[in-house]
């Protein structure tokens, strides 16, 4: 969807935005990144790779091209890389612009929380001569959105929200948290409230916990948002695998975090499912992280085509409509089924394994959330 308007002017008009997918985790299985540090000096080391992404996720219908400026911290990059964190981002944003230009996508430019948070003695002077520098250089190339994602705390959260604003720019704020609220044990409503406070005017959550989880975590936010009679617009970003026994820290903490994750990923229909109840709950920027493919984002535009009026670019490689399988299914009794969206819709897929391990299997699980029979 071509943009010739604002963001904001888009939210404003009722108009649902959506956001890109898995970055970091599509390129340390594309050869790209690396497990365990996490950091993007791809964007520089191997700029084509991050931009064929941005293309698949425009292509598949995403209105934003976010830079790939995820955990880019001096501290944090691998030892003997070859590039500074600025320039990292500079080429982040190289990438993002060239996209955005070429497929008519909102640039975004994202901030993380910076891992020196210390909320016994943090130095907010420090933590937020950090985040400043990094946004400095996202600013000078014109970003259209700041967008301050995967934080787990909500004073270091306030603290960023505080140095976007300083660019005059729309500031969205997302959380990494589930159900139990952030780190600190703040409640989830309360951290929403404090963000929308704090001058966000997009408030939600990203990653560690999946899109049905998230679901609960984004409802309990607009009763605390409501009865405060706040009203940033929702936002979330979920984890594409499914993880209802994560615990406190999400997927980080189930035992096939990060090798083994494949055969939770959330099916293409289960994003369509997400993608219909967050719009349903009242969500305007639906997006993904970790494990959202494009064909997921693709899936997402398919379903909320009837409230965005149009298919993407790459639905034209889509039997979005099965009808290709009703008609395979008509002539072919392998086919029964395959042409009925509800078969797929309601799906419980298999792993394919005789001895499947249960789907909650830590040492010591906290409470399954009832995302789990979504």
């Amino acid at each position: 969807m071509e943009h010739n308007k604002s963001l904001l002017a888009r939210l404003a008009s009722g108009e649902v935005i959506l956001g890109d997918g898995s970055y970091i985790m599509t390129l340390e299985k594309r050869g790209y990144a690396t497990a365990g540090q996490w950091t993007p000096e791809a964007a520089a080391e191997h700029p084509q790779a991050v931009e064929q992404l941005a293309v698949e996720f425009a292509r598949a219908g995403a209105d934003i091209t976010q830079t790939f400026t995820f955990w880019c911290h001096e501290d944090a990059l691998p030892k003997g890389c070859k590039f500074s964190c600025d320039e990292i981002n500079q080429a982040a944003c190289d990438i993002a612009k060239k996209v955005s230009g070429s497929k008519g996508t909102i640039m975004a430019g994202g901030i993380t929380q910076t891992g020196i948070f210390d909320k016994t003695k943090a130095n907010k002077n420090k933590i937020q001569a950090e985040l400043r520098s990094a946004l400095e250089i996202l600013v000078k190339n014109d970003i259209e959105l700041i967008i301050c994602e995967y934080f787990r705390n909500i004073l270091e959260m306030e603290w960023a929200i505080e140095v976007a604003l300083e660019y005059g720019l729309p500031v969205a704020a997302t959380m990494c948290m589930g159900p139990g609220g952030d780190e600190s044990g703040m409640a989830v409503g309360e951290c929403a409230v404090r963000m929308a406070r704090a001058g966000a005017t997009l408030v939600g959550v990203n990653c560690l916990f999946d899109p049905f989880v998230c679901l609960d975590v984004i409802k309990s936010m607009k009763v605390a948002l409501d009865a405060f009679e706040l009203s940033p617009y929702l936002m979330a970003q979920p984890l594409g695998y499914r993880c209802p026994d994560g615990g406190s820290f999400g997927w980080v903490e189930i035992p096939e975090f990060p090798f083994a994750v494949e055969p939770r990923q959330i099916t293409r229909f289960e994003a369509r499912k997400w993608a219909r109840e967050a719009f349903k709950l009242g969500v305007r920027y639906i997006g993904g992280c970790c494990g959202f493919e494009p064909y997921h984002i693709r899936a997402m535009a398919e379903e909320l085509a009837d409230v965005r009026g149009s298919l993407p670019e790459a639905s034209d490689k889509s039997d979005h409509d099965l009808a290709i399988h009703k008609e395979l299914e008509s002539k072919l009794s392998r086919y029964a089924n395959k042409g009925d969206m509800s078969f797929w819709m309601n799906q419980k897929p298999c792993t394919g394994r005789p001895l499947s391990t249960p789907f909650c299997c830590q040492p010591a699980p906290a409470t399954v959330n009832k995302a789990i029979l979504n």
